[in-house]
């Protein structure tokens, strides 16, 4: 089963959307297998968004991952990477359909509730910068006989 990063950004905890947004990929069948709380500070954001760096909106970026703590997730399922992506929605929340999680909660391109991991390998890369592997609990799911096919185990 493939792993994936989910950070329930600064305005999901203000605005009471952590249970709606962890209900979502409940629901959807994936498996929560670590989580945190977290204050996150520059020098870890500095890291994280490295890529954006030289970007205009890199400081406001980052002011707003540290207004308040953030809810760090690491989802399992089949294909988590990709199926964790279509469930957010555009990155510009005002791009993002209705029925994704940026669609129905955000207006901005910044404030868009969550941040999910764009590629199976930075997935591996996030989820090991903010997970130690104590993290991470592995347990049987009696779901997966009803969730997935044989060949997707």
């Amino acid at each position: 089963m493939e792993r994936t990063l989910v950070i329930l950004k600064p305005g999901t905890l203000q605005r009471g959307l952590v249970g709606e947004v962890i209900s979502r990929f409940e629901k959807r069948g994936l498996k929560l297998v670590a989580m945190k709380m977290k204050q996150l500070d520059q020098p870890i954001l500095d890291e994280h968004y490295a890529h954006l760096k030289d970007k205009p909106f890199f400081q406001w970026l980052c002011d707003g991952m540290m207004a308040a703590p953030v809810i760090l997730c690491c989802w399992e399922g089949f294909e988590a990477v990709r199926v964790v992506r279509a469930m957010a929605g555009s990155t510009n929340a005002r791009n993002a359909a209705p029925g994704t999680i940026r669609g129905d909660y955000s207006l901005s391109a910044q404030e868009n509730i969550v941040h999910t991991s764009d590629s199976v390998e930075n997935a591996k890369i996030e989820l090991d910068r903010f997970f130690s592997p104590e993290d991470y609990c592995d347990y049987p799911s009696p779901l997966n006989a009803s969730l997935y096919a044989p060949d997707e185990k």
